[in-house]
């Protein structure tokens, strides 16, 4: 991907692959809960160094919360050695305190890191997860969810919902210039 990809080019579940899904997680507390998916990114992936990666995110969250209310949390980071993005998404059932901004527990986690060099890229994409769990209805069926299979089709459905919005949105726009010529 480069930075020249457009917003509605980018389908999350192109970057979600089901190995970096996990419907369980373990760790009750925030530093934990993000070694247990900085683990997840770091066993079958291009990730060489789990450590590095695990103390960029802590930088991050230095800078404040990235739980961003309504259960949802995105950590993320722009890091050396990776070519392309890479999405993990991480469900808690009990909660964690993420310190988000509405005071609540946070039970989905959307960690995303990107190449160094593609801050364009990455913002698009945190955009998009960003649109995604606004939704609270779609939040509540990821929170809800039992296989891995059933998150694709969420986010799938989404993403058909936005190409879909986005082509009225142009023949709208197409018939509007037309009529005025």
């Amino acid at each position: 991907m480069t930075e020249g990809v457009k917003y509605r080019d980018i389908k999350l579940p192109d970057l979600l692959k089901e190995k970096y899904i996990e419907l369980d997680l373990k760790e009750k507390e925030k530093t934990k809960l993000i070694a247990e998916l900085v683990d997840i990114a770091a066993k079958p992936s291009r990730i060489k160094e789990g450590k590095t990666l695990f103390k960029a995110i802590l930088e991050r969250e230095k800078l404040g919360s990235t739980a961003i209310g309504n259960g949802v949390a995105i950590p993320h980071v722009k890091i050396k050695g990776i070519k392309k993005p890479l999405l993990i998404l991480g469900r808690s059932a009990e909660g964690v305190d993420f310190e988000a901004l509405d005071g609540e527990k946070t039970y989905l986690f959307f960690m995303l890191i990107s190449p160094q060099e593609e801050v364009g890229l990455h913002l698009k994409i945190l955009a998009k997860i960003s649109h995604l769990v606004k939704d609270k209805f779609i939040v509540e069926r990821l929170k809800k969810v039992k296989t891995e299979h059933e998150v694709f089709e969420i986010i799938s459905d989404f993403e058909r919902y936005l190409s879909k919005k986005y082509e009225e949105k142009i023949d709208r726009a197409s018939h509007t210039f037309y009529k005025c010529y």
